[in-house]
């Protein structure tokens, strides 16, 4: 379903999806659904790599930081 809803007059819509913008909704599910999987792995190797070096967020930010 679609929800509209005018601004100015407060009048709201619902319909269902045409085909296309279906389509849009699940091209759009499949690239956020992506997107968080990229950061949580990005996450993931960070924590991994610190753990490694001994370190906490903290001291690798003054480490490359330079402060």
């Amino acid at each position: 379903m679609i929800k509209i809803v005018n601004a100015a007059t407060g009048e709201e819509i619902e319909r269902e999806m045409t085909a296309e913008e279906f389509a849009q909704h699940q091209v759009d599910q499949a690239a956020y659904a992506f997107r968080l999987a990229e950061a949580e792995a990005k996450a993931e190797a960070k924590a991994a790599l610190l753990t490694r070096l001994g370190i906490t967020a903290e001291e690798a930010a003054l480490l490359l930081g330079g402060n």
